[in-house]
This record gives C-alpha cells, sequence and structure tokens, in this order.
C-alpha cells in the first residue's frame, strides 16, 4: 500500500520503539491522518502508536492540541509555533513518549508568496522536553506528492528524536 521506503522506515520506527517501550502519538494536520496510518500498517503497532490527533482546522488545534488562539494570530495556522505547540500538545493529552506533528500548504490552493504550496512545518517532540523543528519547502509538486514527502520527512524526524538525549539540566 504504502512506498517501500516508507514501509521500511515505519517497520523501522515500530521495532525500534516496541524494543525501547516508547509509545507514539501524532498531530497532524495537512497529512489528515496519512502519518498514523503510515504506521499503523506494520503488524504490531499496537505496542507503539497511542493515538493520532487529526487536526485541520484552527479550533481543532486549539481545543484538541491546546495551540494557544494568540500563536494562530500571530503566526498562522502553517508555523513552526503552531508546529511545536501541535507536537507539545500531543505529548500532554497523550500516554506517549514521542509526538510528531505536521502543518502546511498541499495545495493545489491555499499558497501565498510568504507561504507557499509545498510549505510544510514539522515538530517532534520528546516527554523528556526535547523538540526538533524543520521547515520543508517541496514546491508546487503536487498535493500527492506533498503529503506523501512529509510523511517520510515526519518519520525521520520520529527516528531522530527517537534518538536524541534528553537536553540538558
Amino acid at each position: 500500500m504504502w512506498p517501500a521506503d516508507i514501509e521500511a522506515t515505519a517497520r523501522a520506527i515500530i521495532a525500534d520503539l516496541t524494543a525501547r517501550g516508547l509509545k507514539i502519538a501524532t498531530a497532524e494536520s495537512c497529512t489528515g491522518g496519512l502519518i498514523a496510518a503510515a504506521l499503523t500498517e506494520i503488524a504490531g503497532s499496537s505496542s507503539v502508536v497511542d493515538r493520532g490527533f487529526v487536526t485541520y482546522s484552527n479550533e481543532a488545534k486549539i481545543e484538541m492540541l491546546g495551540v494557544d488562539a494568540a500563536t494562530l494570530a500571530a503566526h498562522g495556522a502553517v508555523s513552526r509555533e503552531t508546529a511545536a505547540e501541535m507536537a507539545r500538545g500531543a505529548i500532554s493529552r497523550s500516554g506517549a513518549d514521542l509526538a510528531v506533528a505536521v502543518t502546511g500548504i498541499a495545495g493545489p490552493s491555499g499558497g501565498s508568496a510568504e507561504k507557499p504550496v509545498g510549505l510544510v512545518h514539522l515538530a517532534a517532540a520528546g516527554r523528556s522536553g526535547n523538540l526538533l523543528l524543520r521547515e520543508m519547502r517541496y514546491g508546487d509538486i503536487g498535493r500527492d506528492a506533498v503529503r506523501l514527502a512529509t510523511v517520510t520527512t515526519a518519520l525521520n524526524l520520529l527516528r531522530e528524536i527517537a534518538q536524541a538525549p534528553p537536553p540538558a539540566p
């Protein structure tokens, strides 16, 4: 069902986190649940995947993840600040040790000069306080391609946060 690279990465994440006893939550906007779907395609994922939040609207981001309305007003839904709050919210509102969040403009419309189609902000957070942020500019490569590229980047970010040492006190 998934491209081989996505399936292989999801399989590696599930195996690694199963062995380490860690759980994941996803907080998704532009991918609409595709990251959670890629992870749960793998047999045994129920030992790792705690839950997924699909928060397509600003209201859902506020209600389900606790994103601050002031953050959305100041920076917009597609911003590093919103992605960070989404990831932290997924951690605080789940039993997960790690969370990944994505928000972006998959297209074909909705872009602007400042925030073009293909712009995606990603964040990964750990219950230990770790936070990784990425800004991707995939370009106007088509809605499906932007969403699949985002899934790949999000899975790789999850692997990275899982390997990151806890922040210094």
